[in-house]
């Protein structure tokens, strides 16, 4: 796609914690929800937003993406893995096999209340 960065939101949780995990993912405006994504915690969660965000990136052909989330541990660790650092496994190998064939990629820390992909989430547990 031409033209410049595109931002996407993530946000992953789980009820309880640990629990059942879902995400988030926003993109264009765009709410993509996911269920149904095993058990674990919170961290686990964050870390499978990401990972959807990024493969939701690559489906659509998306060049160049910064992908932004309010879990500062996890978007820490991934921007580790991307600068060739480590990061927990499985989702370190996953995050650079989707950057291998992807967009040119960077991830940023974002306030919860700025967080769209957050948003989705709290307004679907309202229904």
């Amino acid at each position: 796609m031409a033209g410049g960065r595109t931002k996407i939101y993530f946000d992953g949780g789980c009820r309880p914690n640990p629990g059942r995990m879902e995400a988030a993912v926003v993109v264009r405006g765009e709410a993509h929800l996911f269920d149904d994504m095993g058990e674990g915690g919170s961290f686990d969660a964050e870390w499978l937003a990401l990972l959807e965000a990024l493969d939701l990136a690559c489906r659509i052909g998306l060049e160049d993406v910064v992908l932004l989330g309010d879990a500062l541990a996890v978007v820490n660790e991934a921007q580790a893995v991307l600068d060739g650092g480590l990061g927990r496994e499985p989702h370190a190998t996953r995050l650079r096999e989707l950057v291998a064939g992807g967009p040119s990629l960077r991830v940023r820390w974002i306030r919860r209340g700025q967080n769209l992909a957050g948003i989705a989430l709290d307004r679907r547990r309202l229904r």
